[in-house]
């Protein structure tokens, strides 16, 4: 048997070793040879029936990254999208009945078709290490985990925890894993082997046989029950006309078995509309796009950093350090007192027990953030990141003290969002060092980092730059030195109409509800009280060609509420929450009578414009780096495609 992707050892045990090593390729990935040859495995198999089969990965890089994606692509038709899912389908229901034991020996990411795999064999082990986890990611790109996720998963599980995983494509860790029943044991590397070799051939029942009986109900006779339930659940973060994959996803599984061959072709939830949907294509474009901002950085390969100093204390600053230890770096933490920093440390505690849930692994993570007053660090420093307040003459002051003290090789960067780094860099002795990494606010939940070069940023600087970004696992773009770079110029015109609207006698309510419809993840006002009064009052200055700021924004700016930080604003906050006033207790203005799709596009427009005019001027190289930084830096409605792809969908 000649194979190319895969290995088939048999040890004295009696026990068979289905190794896959995908060809040409950093990852295991399942395309059509890769399938062909599990077939030809399963083929060896029957004739000579081994004590057991063992699946593993030969990659370092982890166990399967799931289906060949460019082959999705190319199945762009519904006759060769069922094709692609009969092979899928057809091959793991074959491995789920064989009569000899079954395993997989999951070490690194198992994703989408690997996590299938997995679960059409009896038994799974999760081999304990930070790199191990394992997502049915489908819904993410407008599609459903087709090759049997929908069916074996809610029998494994139960259907709760499977709907959510499905439904929201979240990654589960080893250690999750093994307390929802999702894999039969944890281990450590050193034991995997063994502990395979034992589970095997323990003849153990299953996890689906030990289903406990109102799960095994909730996947029968109580279904109609649990996924309504579900539906509602989906129906608050996504509507079914620009999202339907989700609800394909609840249909297939109550009504379907989980088959989505199953399903008639004119049914709203079948596999042909979801093929037909332009959801889908442009998820998937964002998918592509994502990957091309994740090769940025890859010429600087020598670029390792381990050491990152921080000056500044404050919401931002303390959440970047925070981010850098909980991706295993050495941070210090500068800023004038020790009192200033503790609240950071407070923040990072908390932070690291909710991420790590361990509370052994979160104290050897504080261990590595250092409070550092005097700001001793920058000399041991890799990557030294300013994030103090938007004052020119104090970043200029610090910058001096640190480029004199920094390594020569030492990556010296600003969080700036307003100033232009080539303002900054002027008093440098050599302004080539100075780059811009421009986080966005939460720290921990937005992706993007912009990277700003400056005029007379060294190439090589920007370079590593990018590096650094995607080390700490953030998407790196790189922008030019502009007023706002790419993100914060979109916004500033967007939310500047929004509270045009308000002056115009518009409930926040209203705006931001038209706007959450639309497909955005928070309305614009509630956003503007989410980052704080006073930074839209600045940000407007600087961003929004209109000389006469929003009434409304100046009347609570001078009066002390500037949002959500200090619990009044447009809206009222309790505990983190803005309280969202009934819309007819609101006076109502002439702006209230359209409708919400007409109200949605008016605020788009600014934003719209912006963008473009961004690409025109190259502070972003194309439109497809607008449109993958518009949405993860902003959350802009990612089945649109980017407001440059829509724009180019509206006019046709």
């Amino acid at each position: 048997m000649q194979l190319k992707h895969w290995k088939l050892e048999r040890d004295a045990d009696g026990l068979a070793w289905a190794i896959l090593d995908t060809a040409d390729s950093s990852t295991n990935t399942l395309g059509a040879a890769v399938m062909t040859e599990l077939g030809l495995i399963l083929d060896e198999c029957e004739k000579n029936p081994p004590k057991g089969l063992i699946f593993k990965s030969a990659k370092e890089a982890g166990f399967i990254a799931g289906a060949n994606i460019e082959e999705f692509t190319s199945a762009d038709t519904p006759e060769k999208a069922r094709a692609l899912i009969k092979r899928g389908w057809e091959t793991y229901n074959r491995l789920a009945a064989v009569r000899y034991p079954t395993l997989a020996l999951v070490r690194g990411h198992c994703m989408g078709g690997g996590t299938e795999l997995a679960l059409a064999c009896r038994y799974r082990i999760a081999v304990d290490e930070p790199g191990t986890k394992f997502a049915l990611p489908e819904v993410m790109l407008g599609i459903v985990p087709g090759w049997g996720g929908m069916l074996r998963l809610p029998q494994i599980v139960g259907p709760a925890a499977a709907l959510d995983m499905m439904l929201t494509g979240k990654n589960i860790d080893a250690k999750r894993a093994k307390k929802m029943g999702l894999v039969d044991a944890c281990v450590p590397p050193r034991v995997m082997e063994n502990a395979a070799r034992m589970l095997v051939r323990s003849g153990k029942p299953t996890r689906q046989q030990q289903l406990p009986f109102l799960q095994k109900l909730m996947n029968g006779p109580l279904k109609g029950f649990v996924a309504s339930g579900a539906r509602k659940q989906v129906a608050k973060r996504a509507r079914q006309e620009h999202y339907p994959a989700p609800y394909a996803i609840i249909d297939q599984w109550q009504n379907y078995g989980g088959n989505t061959l199953a399903v008639p072709a004119g049914e709203p939830t079948s596999l042909d509309a979801l093929i037909n949907s332009p959801t889908t294509r442009n998820l998937i474009r964002i998918f592509f796009l994502q990957d091309r901002l994740k090769a940025f950085g890859k010429d600087a390969k020598d670029f390792s950093p381990r050491h990152v100093h921080v000056v500044g204390a404050g919401v931002m600053g303390g959440d970047i350090a925070a981010w850098c230890v909980l991706r295993g770096m050495t941070v210090t933490l500068q800023d004038q007192t020790v009192e200033r920093i503790a609240p950071a440390v407070g923040r990072a505690a908390k932070f690291f027990e909710k991420k790590l849930r361990d509370k052994k692994l979160a104290r050897f993570a504080l261990d590595r953030l250092i409070a550092d007053p005097k700001g001793d660090g920058v000399r041991q420093a890799d990557v030294i990141i300013e994030a103090i307040f938007e004052n020119l003459e104090a970043k200029q002051a610090l910058f001096a003290d640190i480029e004199a003290r920094a390594k020569p090789d030492a990556l010296i960067a600003s969080n700036t969002s307003s100033l232009k780094l080539a303002d900054i860099a002027a008093k440098f002795k050599d302004p080539s060092r100075l780059v811009g990494i421009h986080f966005f606010n939460p720290v921990a939940m937005m992706p993007l980092v912009e990277v700003v070069a400056g005029d007379v940023t060294s190439p090589e600087v920007a370079q590593r730059a990018a590096a650094f970004v995607r080390k700490i696992d953030k998407l790196p773009l790189p922008v030019k030195d502009a007023p706002g770079f790419l993100v914060n110029a979109v916004l500033g015109p967007y939310m500047n109409e929004a509270m045009k609207c308000v002056d115009e006698g518009m409930a926040p309510t209203t705006i931001d509800a038209a706007m959450v419809a639309f497909g955005m993840p928070m309305g614009p006002i509630e956003l503007a009280d989410t980052v704080g009064l006073d930074v839209a009052v600045h940000a407007g200055k600087q961003l929004v060609a209109d000389a006469v700021p929003p009434k409304k924004l100046v009347e609570l700016f001078e009066a002390g509420k500037l949002g959500k930080k200090s619990g009044q604003g447009f809206y009222t906050w309790v505990e983190g929450k803005a309280q969202k006033i009934p819309e007819g207790t609101h006076r109502a203005g002439a702006g209230d009578t359209g409708g919400s799709a007409e109200l949605a596009q008016r605020l788009l427009k600014p934003l719209l414009d912006a963008t473009q005019r961004l690409v025109n001027n190259n502070v972003v190289a194309d439109a497809d780096l607008a449109d993958a930084g518009v949405i993860f830096g902003t959350g802009f409605a990612p089945y649109t495609g980017g407001p440059m792809n829509y724009m180019t969908g509206a006019k046709t």
